[in-house]
C-alpha cells in the first residue's frame, strides 16, 4: 500500500511575534508598548533590539526560503502602526509591514498575520488598563480592520489574539495591557469576554467584506492528563478541557460560549460586562480553521486544587509531572502523541480545518564561534511531531492546513530569557550582549530543508 502524501498546497513555515523579533523600538514613528518600558534583569533581557529583525527581515526570509518554508506568521505591532493605540496611524510602520508581506510572496512565503501579541501600547494600558475597558475593544476593532483594509489584497489567513485561551488564566493580567487593579476573577472574565467580543468583531469584518480571506481563532491549547484514574482526577481534566479549549472553540465554530462555563458564571454571580447586545456580536462568528500552539501536556491532580477554585485556574494548583514523558531543562514535557490526540479531536467534534501554527522545542545553547550546533533533540522532537501530524491526518481522518514551528530562527522566550532557543538558526547575542547577532544554521536547519524540499514525506536522516 502506498503511503499517502501530504497536500501540494500544505503549510510549512515559522512563527514570531514582532516584540520578539523586531527591536526598532523607538525610531520610525514608532509609540511605546508594555514591553518597551520593562527592563531587563539578571536573567532576562531588556525588548529594544532583540535579534533586529526591522533591518534584518530580508536576511531572515532568504534562510526560510532556503529551507523551502511556504509561510511565515508575523504579527504586527500596534504602537508602530498607531503609536498611541487610539490616534493617528504611522504611515512609516504601516509601509515596513507592507515592504516585509512583499518580500515574502517574492520568495514564495504566504503571509499570515496575527493581530495582537501581548503588546498593549502603553498608552492604552496607563490610560484605560487594557483590555479591561470597553473603550480599547473599540480601538482595537479599528486598529484591525485598518490593517486588513491596508494587506487583505496580499494576506489570505489572518488570526486576532495569540493564544487567546491564555486571557482566561491568571496570565490575562500579564498579555491584555492590565495595568493596575486586585486581578479578581471577575476582572479575569471580564477582559477575556472584551476580548472575545473583539475578535468577533473582526471576524465579522473580514467576513463581511473580504470572500477570499480566511480567519481563525488561536489556543494555546491545554493539552492536560488527570494524573491518576480517580474520578476527581478525571472529572478536574474534563472541565480543564472545556472551560480552557472547547469554551472558546465553540465560539468560534458556534458563536457562543459553552454552556457550562455560562452555567458557572451565573452560578457564582461573575460580573463579566456582558451587555444584552453580546451575543449578537458573538453569534456572527465564523471560523474558517482553528489554529493552535502545542508543546507539552500537562497533569492534573484534583488533590491540591482548593475548594471552590474556578476550573480555569486549576492548573496554578494542581499540575505535576508527567512520570511517563521526558522533559526539557523547564520542564516542558515531550509528547509527540498529545499532539496528535489535539489535533484529531479538536477536527473530530467542531469538523473545522486545524492548524497548528506553533511548536517546538526550548533549549540551552551555545555557539563555539566555528562549529554548527548538533541539536539533535531538536531534529527528533520536530520529526515525531510532524509524524504525529500526520498519523492524525491520514489514520485519523483530520484535515490540516500546514504546520509551522516557533521561533525557528533564534528569539528570546516570551519571558524575555535569550537562554531558552527554539531556533533551527542561532542568533549570536546573549541576554546581555547584542555582539554581532550573526545568523548560524544549526544541525536541524539542513534536516528542514532536507525534509521540506519532499513536503515532509520523508522525515528520516
Amino acid at each position: 500500500m502506498t503511503e499517502p502524501k501530504i497536500p501540494a498546497d500544505f503549510f510549512w513555515g515559522n512563527s514570531v511575534s514582532s516584540m520578539q523579533t523586531e527591536g526598532a523600538w523607538n525610531i520610525d514613528g514608532k509609540g511605546l508598548s508594555v514591553y518597551d518600558v520593562r527592563p531587563a534583569t539578571d536573567h532576562t533581557m531588556d525588548w529594544h533590539d532583540v535579534i533586529d529583525e526591522y533591518h534584518r527581515y530580508e536576511e531572515d526570509l532568504d534562510l526560510m526560503q532556503d529551507m523551502h518554508m511556504n509561510m511565515y506568521r508575523i504579527q504586527i505591532s500596534w504602537s508602530r502602526v498607531c503609536p498611541d493605540g487610539d490616534g493617528a496611524f504611522n504611515e512609516t510602520g504601516i509601509q515596513y509591514y507592507s515592504d516585509l508581506i512583499d518580500a515574502m510572496i517574492a520568495r514564495g512565503i504566504e503571509p499570515m498575520i496575527c493581530l495582537y501579541h501581548f503588546d498593549m501600547p502603553l498608552n492604552l494600558a496607563k490610560n484605560y488598563n487594557g483590555f479591561k475597558e470597553r473603550y480599547v475593544v473599540e480601538v482595537f476593532v479599528r486598529y484591525s480592520q485598518e490593517m486588513v483594509k491596508r494587506f487583505a489584497d496580499r494576506v489570505k489567513y489572518w488570526i486576532t489574539f495569540n493564544e487567546h485561551n491564555l486571557y482566561f488564566t491568571d496570565e490575562v493580567f500579564e498579555i491584555s495591557g492590565y495595568d493596575h487593579g486586585e486581578r479578581t476573577l471577575s476582572d479575569l472574565y471580564e477582559i477575556f469576554h472584551h476580548t472575545m467580543l473583539a475578535h468577533a468583531q473582526v471576524d465579522a469584518f473580514i467576513h463581511q467584506n473580504y470572500s477570499d480571506v480566511k480567519i481563525g481563532g488561536m489556543l494555546a491549547v491545554a493539552a492536560c492528563y488527570p494524573a491518576t484514574s480517580k474520578p476527581s482526577d478525571v472529572f478536574a481534566n474534563r472541565q480543564i478541557d472545556e472551560f480552557l479549549n472547547n469554551n472558546l472553540n465553540d465560539a468560534y465554530v458556534h458563536g457562543h460560549y459553552s454552556h457550562e462555563v455560562l452555567t458557572y458564571v451565573k452560578n457564582h454571580q461573575i460580573d463579566w460586562d456582558f451587555q444584552p447586545e453580546d451575543a449578537q456580536i458573538l453569534a456572527a462568528q465564523k471560523a474558517d480553521f482553528l489554529s493552535f500552539s502545542y508543546y507539552r501536556t500537562d497533569t492534573i491532580n484534583a488533590d491540591k486544587i482548593p475548594a471552590g477554585e474556578a476550573p480555569n485556574r486549576y492548573l496554578n494548583w494542581g499540575n505535576e509531572k508527567n512520570r511517563f514523558l521526558d522533559a526539557n531543562e523547564w520542564d516542558w514535557t515531550i509528547d509527540p502523541l498529545g499532539f496528535r490526540n489535539m489535533i484529531t479531536s479538536m477536527y473530530a467534534r467542531y469538523g473545522v480545518p486545524v492548524f497548528p501554527i506553533e511548536n517546538g522545542i526550548g533549549w540551552r545553547e551555545s555557539w563555539d564561534g566555528v562549529n554548527p550546533i548538533e541539536d539533535d533533540y531538536r531534529i527528533e522532537y520536530h520529526r515525531d511531531h510532524i509524524q504525529a501530524m500526520k498519523d492524525a491526518m491520514f489514520i485519523d481522518g483530520a484535515e490540516v492546513i500546514g504546520y509551522l514551528g516557533w521561533g525557528l530562527i533564534d528569539i528570546p522566550s516570551s519571558h524575555a530569557d535569550m537562554e531558552k532557543r527554539y531556533g533551527a538558526v542561532y542568533v549570536n547575542r546573549s541576554n546581555h550582549d547584542l555582539k554581532d547577532l550573526k545568523r548560524v544554521p544549526k544541525k536541524s536547519y539542513y534536516w528542514f530543508k532536507k525534509v521540506l524540499a519532499i513536503n515532509g514525506d520523508v522525515l528520516k536522516e
